[in-house]
């Protein structure tokens, strides 16, 4: 989203294609192949967690995704695990640029691509790390989520991390699962799930470059989201009128209500602006508007 005076945010989810979506974001009749243009028309950027398990999708495919996203649209793809996690970034050069040759059609579609490292990758293995950022394709946005309880105990490790990332020019992610850890796991029933796989970390907002990313992992209860979300309109405020282009992905524990915890986030932004006509308000989703044909 950009407002009339050029400030930019990047609002998003985990991804497009969710059937617990259809007849709200999506149409009730949406194939899920064909839901990245309805996507498209409401949120900037996505998150591309299926290249963490997965790896690259065929060139096909991302071509296809190039002509469906217009050309403000961001893909942030993160790493494979079998690059951060089995190989621990280690030897891992001829495939880390065969996964960036196969998003290469996605052109200026292409956003940061996230290195999200093991929850045991400490400062033993910053080395490593280093000759990525070293390496890393000019012209390519990297963000990097740390795990490790040493990246957020304000020690040596975490100066020396943060000052890496500074260096290469690279975003440290700032996971926030304050939300998502506020209650225990039984006050919901998607809780449970959620907080086993999410790491309970604290939060460090702190921007190395210039375009910060935030994952907000959001309560099964709205209202608690709310309030943990407050800081945040200030802060990405202030990032966009420093002239940076911060990437929000909201999350919630089973994702169903994530689009409309993105849309009440993104309107919070707006509210909080200093001048909130410059900005275009929230999409209707496209499920939205054909039920309101009927």
């Amino acid at each position: 989203m950009v407002n009339e005076k050029g400030g930019r945010l990047h609002l998003g989810l985990a991804m497009w294609a969710n059937s617990d979506w259809r007849g709200t974001l999506y149409g009730p009749h949406t194939p899920m192949n064909e839901s990245l243009a309805d996507y498209a028309t409401v949120f900037s950027s996505v998150e591309g967690n299926t290249t963490f398990y997965s790896g690259a999708p065929k060139a096909e495919t991302v071509a296809a995704w190039a002509t469906l996203a217009p050309k403000e649209f961001r893909f942030c793809f993160k790493l494979p695990s079998r690059l951060t996690h089995e190989r621990r970034l280690d030897g891992i050069e001829s495939e880390f640029e065969a996964f960036i040759a196969q998003l290469s059609p996605l052109g200026e579609r292409l956003g940061p691509i996230m290195v999200q490292l093991p929850r045991n990758f400490g400062g033993d293995e910053l080395d490593k790390l280093a000759r990525l950022l070293e390496r890393w394709p000019t012209g390519v946005g990297c963000a990097v989520e740390p795990r490790d309880p040493a990246m957020f105990a304000k020690g040596e490790v975490e100066k020396e991390f943060n000052q890496l990332l500074i260096t290469h020019g690279a975003d440290r992610v700032m996971l926030d699962v304050r939300a998502l850890f506020s209650t225990p796991a039984d006050a919901a029933p998607s809780l449970a799930k959620a907080q086993s796989e999410k790491p309970k970390r604290p939060l460090h907002v702190i921007s190395t470059a210039n375009a910060p990313i935030v994952r907000f992992i959001g309560h099964a209860d709205m209202r608690r989201n709310a309030d943990y979300f407050t800081p945040w309109v200030e802060r990405l405020n202030l990032w966009i009128n420093q002239g940076k282009t911060p990437f929000l992905f909201v999350h919630t524990p089973d994702n169903k209500a994530a689009p409309w915890l993105a849309r009440q986030c993104y309107q919070r932004i707006i509210d909080a602006s200093m001048k909130p006509s410059d900005w275009p308000a929230p999409a209707a989703f496209p499920g939205e508007r054909q039920n309101a044909l009927f």
